[in-house]
């Protein structure tokens, strides 16, 4: 389990997140909705240790692990997928996977389950990551957070400007992983997307978990979709 306990956290002296508590179970999908610059990318980077606390805590399965370097947060067990994918785009696809496996010292059989998930990808192994099109740059930003067989996934706005037939292999995936057991953090802005996938919906205002929602209890027209995320 994720635990993150009371956080501040933001950028100088711009202030994002404050006094945020949010946590994130094994085996479910957690989704995270709130307006433009609510605070939720902050909420992620702040896991990733790409933005230093001022207040509060994060623990992954009870160990603390703010204040660790960035580069420590991924060989724990936390994958991350932002929002640009933010690939190794002179590197090929075999060249970016092997970034991933590396991190927490995995091998051949983790590239071939991700393979599996991808099997594009596998088409594509000598090609360049920059040549790719959106929907396979989206593949392999996932599958090379996949390759340090993660406890917890984070994803930001993963099926944002993509084709109906990635969006639903993208939403495939979740679901696998949610069926492996790992905690998935999914930022999502489509009510359909969150309603079809999510175990329970966080919603963010103004740097807080304003309201969590089992997501069986929300519907299209619940009135937090209007209150939080404004459509």
């Amino acid at each position: 389990m994720l635990r993150v306990e009371a956080i501040d956290a933001g950028y100088g002296r711009v202030q994002v997140l404050r006094g945020l508590s949010f946590e994130a179970r094994a085996g479910e999908v957690t989704c995270v909705m709130g307006r433009n610059g609510a605070g939720k990318t902050t909420l992620l980077r702040a896991v990733m240790g790409q933005v230093p606390l001022t207040a509060g805590s994060i623990a992954l399965d009870g160990q603390r692990i703010d204040g660790l370097p960035a580069h420590r947060i991924p060989r724990l067990g936390i994958g991350y997928v932002p929002q640009g994918r933010r690939l190794f785009g002179p590197l090929t696809v075999a060249e970016n996977l092997e970034v991933g496996l590396m991190t927490r010292g995995r091998g051949p059989r983790v590239r071939e389950r991700v393979l599996d998930l991808f099997p594009r990808l596998r088409e594509r192994l000598s090609q360049t990551a920059s040549t790719l099109s959106g929907g396979e740059q989206q593949m392999l930003a996932i599958g090379r957070a996949l390759c340090l067989e993660p406890k917890v996934m984070l994803l930001d706005e993963p099926t944002e400007g993509l084709q109906p037939s990635m969006i639903a292999l993208i939403r495939d995936t979740v679901r696998a992983l949610r069926g492996m057991g790992v905690a998935v953090i999914l930022v999502e802005q489509r009510i359909e997307a969150v309603l079809d996938l999510a175990d329970r919906v966080a919603f963010v205002e103004t740097g807080q978990v304003a309201e969590t929602v089992a997501a069986a209890a929300l519907s299209p027209d619940a009135p937090q979709f209007a209150r939080y995320v404004g459509v």
